[in-house]
Formats: structure tokens, sequence, C-alpha cells
């Protein structure tokens, strides 16, 4: 069979697998962001301090982050699939079981298993879509596969709607319900691209040894601690996660208190307006990047430090001013840098690592910056119960945003 008549069939489903990932996506991101825009409620039903609260997003995060590395080698080394439909049919699972918790240490014990169930699917899903799309496509089909995720935060902004008409446990119930029976769908229609495992057997025999030496999760990690681009690369995740995941937990809390906005408004304002900019960034950052490879191997690394060099200052804007609707923009306009970002972190990281390692090198990311990011949650909320405005916290973070981006010019990058 000639390429010329498989190359419709396998191009249609390269793409149809993003599509399939998207809603795999707006589960992953809805379901954990939930918790956030359904704060007074919780807190009120448990009687929480603003460090338990904060307690919850940070167990989550930890088990995320610590369990990242061995989901993305699980990922490489028995293939994408079997990963995901098992992390969204664990993930889900337990989403549902959230919504019928009677106590703090259940709700705490939760997000755990949460967030050790979603681990394995960002690595995994990522990879895959990596798998199927080369240079050429690779960032446009990542920053689409990203948009599902802005818009489960987007949506999960809803919660603090569906918990003044409903109360707050039903939206854990019903999404979960929803998420173990797609679950169940992927496994008939997803399958790992076995062109690229046929290319990887092709490696092996043209370099004898290569396919028998594929090294284990420990001597992975210190392979790819062994590159200074990819410790480069470690150090801006982590960055990133910091600033991410401040926005995340307590964002909703700043605009509620900062401008006196009502839970609901304050919680779909929160994940709203940054994720209409993240949507626009993310396919015109992975529009660009993906034509601006074909004269430049760096574009990628560059849009990254454009998009932040010109969205972190808005971040500082939206935490110094008064007036809602200019908060509003600056929302608008760091989504659009952290969208540009996110199409291109994956590709990115194929130019530095072997592809062979993708998964675990992902994972190996998401566990230093989720558990830095989920410390920074807790100390957020202790920071406010010893009166420090969350003003002053945001503020920093946009100038750590900024230092961290330009760092990425140390990088060096092969050609794939």
């Amino acid at each position: 069979m000639t390429e010329k008549t498989v190359k419709p069939a396998g191009y249609l489903y390269a793409w149809a697998i993003v599509g399939l990932l998207w809603l795999v996506a707006f589960l992953n991101y809805f379901d954990r962001n939930l918790i956030a825009s359904m704060r007074d409620p919780i807190v009120a039903d448990f009687k929480l301090t603003d460090a338990q609260f904060g307690l919850l997003t940070s167990v989550f995060l930890w088990s995320y982050g610590f369990l990242s590395p061995l989901g993305g080698y699980f990922a490489d080394k028995y293939g994408r699939k079997k990963i995901i439909v098992f992390s969204v049919c664990v993930w889900s699972a337990v989403t549902l079981w959230t919504g019928f918790v009677h106590s703090f240490p259940e709700m705490l014990v939760a997000r755990v298993i949460m967030g050790i169930s979603e681990a394995c699917y960002i690595p995994a899903g990522l990879a895959m879509i990596a798998d199927y799309h080369k240079g050429k496509t690779r960032s446009l089909a990542t920053g689409l596969h990203m948009s599902g995720l802005y818009a489960g935060q987007a949506l999960g902004g809803v919660g603090g709607y569906i918990s003044v008409i409903w109360g707050w446990r039903y939206g854990f119930q019903l999404i979960g319900l929803f998420g173990v029976v797609y679950g169940l769908v992927l496994i008939y229609f997803l399958r790992d691209n076995k062109r690229s495992e046929l290319t990887d057997v092709a490696e092996a025999e043209n370099n004898p040894g290569v396919e028998e030496k594929r090294l284990g999760l420990f001597q992975t990690i210190r392979m790819l601690v062994s590159e200074k681009s990819f410790l480069v690369l470690l150090f801006y995740f982590c960055v990133l996660g910091i600033v991410n995941w401040m926005i995340y937990g307590w964002l909703p809390t700043f605009l509620k208190e900062h401008f006196t906005l009502d839970i609901g408004k304050a919680g779909l304002s929160a994940t709203g307006y940054v994720q209409i900019g993240s949507f626009i960034g993310v396919l015109l950052g992975g529009i660009l990047a993906d034509r601006w490879y074909r004269s430049n191997k760096r574009s990628r690394i560059y849009l990254i430090i454009i998009g932040f060099s010109l969205g972190a200052p808005f971040l500082f804007l939206m935490a110094s001013t008064t007036v809602f609707w200019i908060a509003i923009v600056a929302m608008m306009v760091y989504g659009l840098a952290r969208g540009v970002n996110d199409s291109n972190l994956m590709p990115v990281l194929c130019q530095v690592i072997d592809g062979k390692y993708i998964a675990t090198g992902y994972g190996f990311l998401n566990f230093l910056s989720t558990i830095i990011g989920g410390v920074m949650v807790y100390v957020g909320g202790r920071l406010m119960d010893a009166h420090i405005s969350l003003s002053i916290i945001y503020q920093g973070s946009a100038v750590l945003m900024i230092v961290a981006a330009w760092s990425l010019l140390r990088m060096k990058v092969k050609q794939e």
C-alpha cells in the first residue's frame, strides 16, 4: 500500500485524536477546578479556615505532582491509550464520590486519589498527540487540545452558580457520572499510533541494542536532569506552576473580595475571562509557531518569551487596579500569553529530549511544577490568614514570570 493511499485516513484520524482528547482535557480541568468556585458553601459545610480550604487544592497538587513522572513513564512503556482510559475512569469515579463525602478528612482523601489518577493523563495525552503530529502541525494540534483545558477551567466557574441553585454536591455527582461513561467510550475509539511504534522498531534495527537498553524510570530522570536545556525548562515549569496555581486556587476569592462580587460572578469571572484570552492565544500561538518553525527551529521558544513579556505586566495590572473592567482586560491579555505558552510547551520538550521519553519528561516537569504550586496555594491561604493581600502575591508572581520566560533563551534545541 502506498503512502498516498494511507495518508488521508491517517491524517484525518490524527485530528480525530485531538477531538477525542479535547473532551478528556475538558473533564480533567473542569473536575479539578469545580472546588475553587464553590469555596463558600464548602467552607460553611465543613467549617474550614482559608488554610484548610487551600489544603484541599494543595493535597491534590502534591499527589498529582508525585505521581506525574510515574504516569508518564507508564505511558511511554505500556502505551498511551491504556493510561488515558485508566486515568479518565478513575478520576471521574472519584469526582462522583466527592459529591457524597461527609467530612473534611474524607474530602482530603478524595482529592489525593483524584490527583493520583489525573497525574496519568496530561503526559499520556500530549505524548499521543505528539506521536500523531510531527513538527509542521504539532503546535496547533497541541494548542487545540489545550483549549479543552481552558474550556474546563472556564466552565468550572459555573460551579458557583450550581452551588447556589442546587447545592455544591450536585455538580460533582453529575460530571463524575458523565466522565465514567466517556471513559468507556474511549476504549472503543482510541488507539495508539502504530506507525510511530514501527519507526522506533526501524531505528532499533538500524542501531542494534538501542531498544533493549531502554531506560527505567530513575535512569530516565537522571538522563533528563543531566541535560542543561531540560533544567532550564524545569525552572521555567516550576515558576509557571506557582503562578498558574495561585490563579486557579485563589483568583475567585481575590475578585470576590477586591471588587465586592457575589460568589457566582466571582467564580465565572475568575475562569471565564482568562480562558477567553487563552483560547485565542492557544490557536494563534499554534498557527504562528508552526509557520515560523519552517524557517526558525527556535520559533516556539521565542513565542513563549514574547507572550509572557507582554502578558505578565497585565497580571501585575490586574492585581493593582480597583476598576473591574480594567481587571477584565488584564485577565484576557494574561490569558492570551498563557495560551501561546501552552500550545508550545510540549513541542519545545520534543526538541530537547529523545522522543521515546517525552511522556516521562513531561511527567517529571509536572512533578516539580505542581508540588511547588501546591505549596504556594497553601502558603497563599496562610498569608491570607495573616492578613497579607492577594494583590501583593499576584504582583510578585508577575515579576517572577517574566524572569522565568527570559531564562528560556539559554535553551538549545535539536532539529526534529
